[in-house]
């Protein structure tokens, strides 16, 4: 599939999510290729009156220049109670809708908003379904400079090949936070839940990309289509509909 097919399909897809967002919603902002498609088109709806009074979180600094430059309004976690819904993308995507996320930096922000969002809707092409996290995809970590090496040991101690990412001119990739970002290849993991806990009892990783159990629905454009999963999260089961051919 060429590039321009697969943005195409991620249009599709965000646009379909942007049709759960009402009147009135605080709307959390995501980052990414997919996510900034279903910013266009609320800013649109805004601009045309279809959508009225709908406010934003944004999920980064870059996101928040964008949204501004867009006329969305925009508020924070601090001066809003919950967010209704949030509009995100992932890096990668297992079988019971668990993530990986972080690609573009803003794992911490982005899961500080999807915790406090009522529905997060993670939008992606059929390319980011995986069979297990880990497969596709390295874990991202954001890590504070201070003894970033020493951590780097712990987690290749997990099992991962890690390397720290780093901007194009080989300077240090930094956060919106000023904190770094280590890419951990673990290859397929067995078991999700205790890596993240072991991650998260190391001082020194401020946040992991795993996103567990955070999802409430899962938009995947396809070749065959737009498909809709809502995620039972006590049961860990979806329920499957298609919509919107994609050809």
């Amino acid at each position: 599939m060429d590039a321009d097919r697969r943005d195409e399909l991620k249009r599709l897809a965000a646009e379909q999510a942007v049709q759960l967002v009402e009147s009135g919603m605080v709307v959390g902002l995501g980052v990414g290729s997919t996510a900034i498609h279903a910013i266009r088109r609320i800013a649109a709806l805004l601009e045309s009156g279809a959508l009225r009074d709908v406010v934003g979180v944004p999920c980064a600094a870059s996101v928040e220049y964008e949204a501004r430059a867009l006329g969305i309004p925009l508020t924070t976690l601090d001066d809003c109670v919950t967010v209704d819904l949030t509009i995100d993308g992932a890096d990668e995507v297992d079988p019971r809708v668990n993530l990986i996320k972080g690609g573009g930096g803003a794992l911490l922000r982005e899961k500080m908003v999807a915790q406090a969002s009522r529905r997060e809707v993670i939008v992606v092409d059929a390319t980011k379904l995986s069979p297990a996290l880990g497969t596709i995809y390295p874990l991202p970590l954001e890590i504070i400079p201070f003894g970033a090496h020493a951590t780097a040991r712990f987690v290749a101690g997990l099992g991962a090949r890690t390397t720290f990412r780093r901007t194009n001119n080989g300077d240090y990739y930094r956060t919106d936070q000023g904190h770094l970002i280590l890419d951990c290849a673990f290859g397929p993991i067995d078991d999700v839940e205790s890596l993240a806990l072991a991650l998260e009892r190391r001082a020194g990783i401020v946040e992991h990309g795993l996103f567990l159990g955070l999802a409430t629905d899962l938009i995947v454009a396809s070749e065959e289509g737009v498909r809709h999963i809502t995620v039972s999260t006590g049961a860990q089961h979806t329920l499957c509909t298609s919509h919107n051919p994609a050809r």
